[in-house]
C-alpha cells in the first residue's frame, strides 16, 4: 500500500503530519511526504525506509515585502499560482497512491492540484484539519475582504469533496458538521510522541544545569519556563513582553516588603524559529528586566523533548484564529508531565487545558504577570500548586499519540483498503 503526505509548510515544524507519516509507515505503509524545505527533519523520519521525503521550495512572495490588502492578496493568488505549479510536477511524478492525506491549512492549493494529479479510481483522500484557513487569512486582510469569502467558500467545497475528514477537536468537528455541511468528521487529537516523558529530578536538574550553561544564565535559585512556538501571526508575544514590567514591579514589591525573601530569577525560553522571531528579540532584548530573562533558541528535534521536559512551567501563546484548534505544543508539554499556562482563547483549548487541573489560564498580560508570581513566591521550597497541576499535566498525557493514531486514525485512514 501507498500513501502521499501533504503539508504546505515547513515539513521540520509541520509535527502531526510527520506523526501522520510514521504511524504510516509503521503499519507497512509507503509514504512520500510532501512539503516544503526549510527546518531538518528528526533521524526517526530521514532513516526510516518506507518514507520517501519530497520537500519543494515555498513560494513567499507575500511574505519578502510589506504587503497589504489588495496587495497582499494579489502576491498571495501569484505564490498559490508558482506553487500550485511546483506541487503538480512534484505529485505527477509519484508511484500511484491508494492514500492521499492533506493538511489543512492550507487546503488550497493542496487539493485541487492534489485532486487533479492523483484522483484515480480507488483513491482516498482525506484532510487533516488543524484550522480555519480562512481564519488565519481574516487576521490579515479582516472579516469582510473578498479573499477572505472566497477562502471559506473554497474550504466549505473542498470539505465536501473529500472521501474523509479528520479534525485536531470536537469544537472544529463540530462547526465542519454545522456550518460547512460535513457530518462525521472524525476526531484525532494532537498528542505526544512517545519520546515526550517525565523526567526523575535528578535528571531534570542535569538537564537544567547543561541548558542554562549554554543560555548564559547564572545565578541561584531559577524557575524555568519553556514556550514553544512557530512564531507565527496566531501567537499574541505581545502579552510576554507587557507581562515582564509587572513581574518585576511584583517581585520588587515583595522582596521590599520581606528583605528575608528572594524571589527567584525566571528563565523564559521562547524555543522555535520563524519569521517573526527576530522582531520580537529586539525587543526582548530592549525590555528593562532584571530578574525575568528572556531567551530564543532553536532547538535541534532531538533535544526538544528533554528541554521540554525539564521545564517547571509551560507557556503557551497562541491566539487561534478560529477558537476551535488545540496547538501541538500543549500535547508535547503534557508528555512530559510539565503544566501549562495557556492564553485562553476559546472553547477548543478548553477540550484539553482545564484550568487549576492540569495548567492555568489567562486573557492579559496583567493576569500572566500575576500567575506566574503566585506560581514561583515561594518556588522552590513550597512547590504545593505546581505539583497538583504537574499530576494534571502527567494524567493527560495518556494515551500518547501512537496509541491514540492506533485507535482514531487507523480505521479511517487504513480500514477502508487493508490489503489492496
Amino acid at each position: 500500500m501507498r500513501a502521499v503526505v501533504v503539508s504546505l509548510g515547513d515539513l521540520g515544524r509541520s509535527a502531526r503530519m510527520l506523526y501522520h507519516a510514521r504511524a504510516l509507515a509503521a503499519n507497512g505503509v509507503d509514504v512520500d511526504l510532501v512539503g516544503f524545505e526549510g527546518t531538518p527533519l528528526p533521524k526517526a523520519v530521514t532513516d526510516d525506509r518506507r518514507i520517501t521525503i519530497r520537500r519543494l521550495d515555498p513560494a513567499t512572495l507575500r511574505l519578502r515585502g510589506h504587503f497589504f490588502g489588495a496587495s497582499y492578496a494579489a502576491a498571495g493568488l501569484f505564490d498559490a499560482a508558482r506553487l500550485s505549479l511546483r506541487l503538480w510536477r512534484t505529485l505527477r511524478k509519484l508511484k500511484r497512491p491508494d492514500l492521499v492525506l492533506i493538511q489543512n491549512p492550507p487546503a488550497f492549493p493542496t487539493l485541487p492540484v492534489a485532486l487533479f494529479s492523483l484522483r484515480h479510481r480507488g483513491v482516498r483522500f482525506v484532510i487533516d484539519w488543524h484550522n480555519l484557513g480562512y481564519t488565519l487569512l481574516r487576521l490579515r486582510l479582516g472579516r469582510w475582504h473578498p479573499a477572505v469569502r472566497l477562502a471559506r467558500w473554497l474550504e466549505r467545497r473542498d470539505a465536501r469533496r473529500v472521501d474523509a475528514n479528520l479534525t485536531v477537536s470536537r469544537s472544529l468537528a463540530g462547526f465542519l458538521d454545522s456550518r460547512f455541511g460535513v457530518p462525521k468528521a472524525s476526531v484525532l487529537y494532537d498528542r505526544p510522541a512517545s519520546t515526550f516523558v517525565p523526567m526523575e529530578r535528578t535528571e531534570r536538574e542535569q538537564q537544567r544545569q547543561a541548558l542554562f550553561s549554554r543560555l548564559g544564565v547564572h545565578g541561584g535559585t531559577v524557575a524555568f519556563v519553556v514556550c514553544p512556538t512557530s512564531w507565527t501571526e496566531d501567537e499574541d508575544f505581545d502579552l510576554v513582553i507587557d507581562a515582564v514590567p509587572r513581574l518585576e514591579e511584583r517581585i520588587r514589591g515583595c522582596e521590599a516588603v520581606s528583605p528575608q525573601r528572594r524571589f527567584p530569577d525566571v528563565v523564559i525560553l521562547v524555543t522555535g524559529d520563524g519569521a517573526r522571531r527576530a522582531e520580537f528579540e529586539r525587543r526582548f532584548a530592549g525590555l528593562p528586566a532584571r530578574r525575568i530573562q528572556l531567551r530564543a533558541r532553536w532547538l535541534e528535534p532531538e533535544d526538544y523533548p528533554k528541554v521540554v521536559g525539564s521545564a517547571d512551567l509551560g507557556l503557551c501563546l497562541h491566539r487561534s484564529s478560529s477558537g476551535l484548534d488545540i496547538p501541538m505544543k500543549v500535547a508535547d508539554l503534557f508528555g512530559a508531565g510539565v503544566p501549562v499556562c495557556a492564553l485562553d482563547y476559546g472553547i477548543g483549548l478548553g477540550e484539553r487545558v482545564r484550568h487549576g487541573d492540569n495548567g492555568l489560564l489567562f486573557s492579559t498580560a496583567v493576569q500572566l504577570a500575576d500567575v506566574l508570581f503566585d506560581l514561583f513566591e515561594t518556588f522552590p521550597q513550597d512547590q504545593q500548586l505546581l505539583d497538583r497541576l504537574r499530576s494534571g499535566a502527567r494524567k493527560s498525557s495518556r494515551p500518547t499519540w501512537e496509541e491514540g493514531w492506533a485507535r482514531e486514525a487507523r480505521p479511517l485512514l487504513l480500514g477502508p483498503i487493508v490489503g489492496t
